[in-house]
């Protein structure tokens, strides 16, 4: 199972810096090989820094494995107590130049905990989600409708099931808002996890993790990888045609400051409620390729008022409302 996800994340990854680097037309990546010295993980970190369009672009592949798992995992799921795991994986974060070009992240992966004498657990998770400074109605529908069509094939009832686990997930209790306008979130699926509300035979609609399939493989898991490469595959036709759209739009000091001052509120949400960040820090991850998801730079601003009646009144007030967008 590892070495099938594996040379998928690692194609991923190689394809989405190839249509980066093309949109960029400036600046290439930065390729970083990485392996912990106790030999417990290994990765790829690509990082590309100012740019022509993108004035920070990470994509990371990442394994790690351990003996224990992080409390970010085990608050949430006490049976994984005790159990050694191994843990793979794509993310990525671009955070473009211009302020009327959204900010977007995405992730996918796999994770596999074990103990001797007991079934193994495995599950997939990821999804992504748009973080726009200044808000169009068509950049966030075909967002969306994206999001929905790497859904559909599995389901009816999968986009909106994930569409609203994203508006939760990204939710700042702090701040009483949305980070962006949503997207795709999901965590925990294995065979069992969407066979109660998938509708379409033969898609995600398996009974049991532990069964083994006619190839050898957990029960469920041909479908459950499908639909993580669906999500992964889908990240490209969702977020380029929105920054090839913007990237030239005229803007000034007003525009960037809003900027700088609305990354702060990316900043705070990954460093407060990130699952990731925490489950990569908790576990003695590579600190350098966890925190390369940070905007290169950021503004806090005590009380900070947007004017009334304005485009950034409009982004807070309407686009980082929860809402049906498709």
């Amino acid at each position: 199972m590892i070495e099938q996800v594996k040379s998928y994340l690692l194609e991923l990854q190689k394809m989405i810096c190839s249509e980066v680097e093309r949109l960029d037309g400036a600046e290439s990546f930065a390729v970083d090989d990485w392996q912990k010295e106790n030999g417990a993980g290994y990765g790829k970190t690509n990082v590309l820094s100012n740019g022509r369009v993108f004035e920070r672009a990470g994509v990371n592949f990442s394994y790690v494995e351990g003996s224990k798992m992080p409390r970010s995992a085990t608050a949430l799921r006490p049976e994984l107590e005790g159990r050694n795991y191994r843990a793979l994986g794509v993310s990525l974060v671009l955070h473009p130049q211009n302020p009327y070009a959204p900010t977007s992240h995405a992730n996918v992966r796999f994770f596999i905990a074990e103990k001797a004498g007991e079934a193994p657990i495995w599950w997939f998770g990821g999804g992504f989600d748009l973080t726009p400074f200044y808000g169009f109605d068509e950049d966030v529908i075909h967002w969306h409708s994206e999001a929905k069509n790497a859904c559909t094939p599995f389901g009816e009832s999968v986009y909106p099931k994930y569409k609203k686990w994203c508006d939760e997930y990204f939710y700042m209790k702090h701040r009483d808002e949305q980070r962006g306008v949503g997207g795709l979130f999901f965590d925990d699926l294995n065979g069992e996890s969407l066979s109660a509300f998938s509708k379409k035979p033969g898609r995600l609609n398996t009974s049991s993790s532990s069964k083994k399939d006619v190839q050898g493989y957990p029960d469920g898991f041909d479908e459950c990888f499908a639909f993580m490469q669906s999500v992964g595959n889908s990240f490209s036709k969702a977020y380029f045609p929105i920054v090839k759209r913007r990237k030239d739009t005229l803007f000034g000091d007003r525009e960037r400051n809003f900027q700088l001052h609305r990354r702060g509120r990316y900043v705070e949400f990954n460093l407060i409620y990130d699952r990731g960040t925490l489950f990569g820090l908790q576990s003695g991850g590579r600190t350098e390729s966890i925190l390369m998801s940070m905007p290169p730079e950021v503004r806090w601003s005590y009380r900070f008022e947007v004017k009334e009646d304005s485009e950034e009144e409009k982004l807070v007030n309407y686009y980082l409302k929860s809402k049906e967008w498709v």
